[in-house]
């Protein structure tokens, strides 16, 4: 009987030393928890039989129960490397209808060519929908969504107006007078910046939402004279390129001309519709309309750009994502534009060590640790999300080598005592 009391004994140190080990294994694992090996003592007896002459048949493994204990933060550089920072696990699924969810204290979360934001088995992070303002909408396991990044946001639109308010210098000297065009005549070019006397820049888009440059040269072709009759007025020649090609006003091939009185105010048309243009890498032509409105006039001003609007927009291209302690995933484009995407999911149970563990320090429910409850982060109980932190494992490596040097002692006693009881039976064989 001892002999096969020793073996439970010999089986029992040889799974605290499994269970050790795989502890030890993991202690560099991100979200692992630590494992403990529980024992109860065999005893078999009848009801008739005497209780102070039962004696025990040695032990049985009853448990390999978790520590859900806070591991430790290790920061890192990630938007989302993400950590909860009290109790819950992070919710996942695997791809394909009616996949596995799982749970997780691993936050390490990337995004992959699909804009889905996975972990490294390529389960998607689960998020609960919300409102424009960040407000959850509906919680419970139904209410879960894969969280997605979009890449872009919004709808390009082709810029069809463009306003400009500028200021001229009424002492602006004339580029055709200039010695080098004295001899050969004045022409003008945008590559020549003897040909002009200032340009002005802004950016249009087409109906792609490519961004294209606008530029307006501006050529002092006369000044001002207020002793002819009538007065002379100043006239300014607005050269217009839209990228690489020149535009005109619709139905002429001349570029327009500003004019202004002896006291700087614009006596030309304010407003120009061009013709449709299509300059190199544009999608499909524009169609722009230029206005200078009454702020732009000439006067003893440095030339300026007062102020420069347009209508066109291009598709924002995701430039950040965030995540804050509440769990709310927000993206920001380039056009200024944030969206948010979702708050985490955090999901409790009445018993976290009824979880299944299903490796990958994932988990999975069971009837013992209950339904999950799934919830926003920081709210009943649940701990906030840390961004850029991850949670290294639990595992106290100096209390598992103890256990380990408590396992061997324990595997050495037993080997010890069936070695004694296999002296004994062989001193009662011999026996003459």
């Amino acid at each position: 009987m001892s002999f096969y009391t020793s073996l439970s004994g010999l089986n029992a140190a040889q799974t605290d030393l499994n269970v050790t080990s795989n502890n030890i294994a993991n202690v560099g694992t991100t979200g692992f928890k630590s494992s403990t090996a529980e024992f109860g003592d065999l005893i078999s007896s009848s009801a008739f039989q005497a209780q102070n002459t039962v004696i025990g048949q040695g032990t049985q493994l009853k448990s390999i129960s978790q520590e859900f204990s806070q591991g430790s933060q290790e920061t890192t550089s990630r938007a989302l490397d993400l950590m909860i920072s009290g109790s819950g696990f992070f919710v996942t699924k695997a791809a394909g209808t009616g996949a596995q969810v799982s749970f997780t204290r691993d936050g390490s979360f990337s995004v992959n060519g699909q804009n889905d934001v996975v972990d490294s088995t390529g389960a998607a992070l689960q998020v609960l929908p919300v409102d424009s303002l960040g407000n959850v909408t509906a919680t419970g396991t139904g209410a879960t969504q894969s969280l997605h990044v979009p890449a872009t946001n919004g709808t390009a639109k082709a810029t069809s107006n463009v306003s400009l308010s500028i200021t001229l210098p009424s002492s602006a000297d004339l580029p055709a007078a200039r010695a080098a065009y004295a001899t050969s005549g004045y022409t003008f070019s945008p590559t020549d910046a003897n040909s002009y006397n200032n340009a002005t820049s802004t950016t249009v888009y087409d109906s792609a939402g490519n961004a294209i440059p606008a530029t307006v040269y501006y050529v002092h072709t006369a000044a001002a004279d207020a002793t002819t009759t009538p007065a002379t007025p100043s006239t300014w020649v607005a050269h217009t390129f839209v990228g690489d090609k020149e535009v005109f006003p619709a139905g002429t091939t001349t570029a327009p001309t500003l004019s202004f009185d002896a006291s700087g105010t614009m006596t030309s048309t304010a407003s120009q519709t061009y013709g449709a243009v299509s300059p190199t890498g544009a999608s499909a032509p524009l169609t722009l309309t230029i206005n200078y409105g009454s702020a732009t006039k000439e006067g003893s001003y440095a030339f300026s750009t007062v102020a420069s609007s347009q209508d066109g927009n291009t598709v924002g291209k995701l430039s950040n994502l965030t995540v804050d302690a509440s769990g709310l995933v927000s993206a920001t484009y380039s056009d200024s534009s944030t969206v948010a995407l979702g708050k985490v999911a955090v999901a409790t149970f009445a018993n976290p060590s009824g979880l299944h563990q299903a490796g990958n320090t994932d988990w999975t429910a069971t009837g013992a640790s209950g339904a999950a409850q799934i919830a926003a982060a920081n709210t009943d109980g649940r701990g906030a999300i840390a961004s850029g932190a991850l949670e290294t494992s639990n595992v106290d490596l100096t209390a598992e080598l103890v256990n380990l040097i408590s396992a061997q002692r324990n595997f050495q006693a037993n080997a010890k005592a069936i070695d004694t009881d296999k002296q004994m039976l062989s001193s009662i064989i011999n026996l003459q």
